[in-house]
């Protein structure tokens, strides 16, 4: 497809925290293709944060499908609002019935998307769907549904915004638990949305615990309200001091938290690209074989980040169904992670 003349864009991506930070080089292609059009991106309340102040958009549009946009007719309300503003391209990377529906109703007449079973014929150019087979990253599939419109896509970096406020709001808080400036900080982030992502507490600790002793680091303990209970195992199991912000921090928190780490230790999930975002090194542990879940796809991005994998062999993953109790993710050592960090830090010498 040639590339044509828009003049005012919408993306469209209402999923998770890693799905919009990796969304973002697909923006500044826009931006440069597209330099006096605008704009605009819709998005989750979760992410909205990420995305605020964004210098390639115009407008954030939210999408609250559990709040204020819940039920039949607040959806229409919803509609006719994004008809009001009259897109004439909306790029839709969330395939989802709802969205491709919202779309064709709000009257843009141009919608593209990949494949989907979701009304995807309601989408006016659809392109096959190969993000299931994992063989590229998922930054690179964002940027290939521009290029089938004509978009000459180079190489581009990951942004994510870092608000004045919240880093005000890290200032106090590090103070509180008697975090310094000049500390060596390391973030670890134990929990995930699905058990079969989720390396062990107890080996979260030990590293935590190994790192601190080894390098005079504090360690910082992450992660959603959700994750208050696989926190609490990591806790029971340390023997280091640990600063416990789990629970206590926004997206826009979580992003100035991790800017001041010095490595960030994560199961594969959004914080882990949100790191990359602000150039914190990473070490991202991966269990499920799934072309689809790989690192391939979803490592992080960063100069210095480790993504650790081990394929024990498994022809297809039941995910949180396994039956060999989650072997992947327990044949990642201890060692495995400490290793990984001394690397990191050895290099961020040089």
């Amino acid at each position: 497809m040639e590339k044509r003349n828009f003049e005012n864009i919408l993306v469209v991506r209402t999923d998770r925290i890693g799905d919009v930070v990796l969304t973002t080089p697909a923006l500044e292609a826009l931006r440069k293709a597209y330099p006096r059009a605008k704009i605009s991106i819709m998005v989750a309340p979760t992410t909205k944060d990420i995305v605020d102040g964004n210098p390639f958009l115009d407008e954030v549009i939210v999408y609250d499908k559990r709040g204020v946009d819940k039920g039949f007719l607040n959806f229409w309300r919803f509609v006719f609002k994004l008809r009001k503003k009259h897109f004439d391209l909306a790029i839709n990377y969330h395939l989802k019935s709802r969205t491709n529906v919202m779309l064709f109703h709000a009257g843009i007449p141009h919608r593209i998307g990949f494949k989907s079973e979701k009304f995807g014929f309601l989408l006016t150019e659809q392109y096959p769907d190969p993000r299931i087979n994992g063989e590229k990253h998922e930054t690179e599939y964002c940027l290939d549904l521009l290029r089938h419109i004509g978009i000459d896509c180079r190489s581009f970096n990951l942004w994510v915004s870092v608000s004045p406020v919240s880093e005000g709001w890290v200032d106090h808080t590090f103070k509180e638990h008697g975090i310094l400036p000049t500390d060596k900080l390391i973030a670890v982030h134990p929990g995930a949305s699905c058990i079969s992502k989720r390396w062990p507490p107890e080996r979260f600790a030990e590293v935590a615990d190994r790192l601190a002793e080894k390098y005079h680091a504090k360690i910082v303990l992450i992660g959603s309200d959700d994750n208050q209970l696989i926190a609490r195992e990591v806790l029971i199991s340390m023997k280091q001091p640990v600063a416990d912000i789990t629970g206590k921090t926004t997206v826009s928190h979580l992003i100035s938290v991790l800017k001041r780490c010095t490595l960030l230790i994560s199961n594969d999930s959004g914080p882990v690209h949100l790191a990359v975002g602000v150039k914190t090194p990473v070490i991202s542990i991966f269990g499920r074989n799934q072309a689809g879940l790989s690192p391939a796809r979803w490592r992080p991005l960063g100069f210095l980040d480790i993504a650790l994998h081990k394929d024990v062999g498994c022809k297809v993953c039941l995910a949180h169904l396994c039956e060999l109790n989650f072997k992947c993710l327990k044949s990642i050592s201890v060692d495995h992670v400490l290793e990984a960090a001394d690397e990191i830090f050895n290099k961020s010498k040089r």
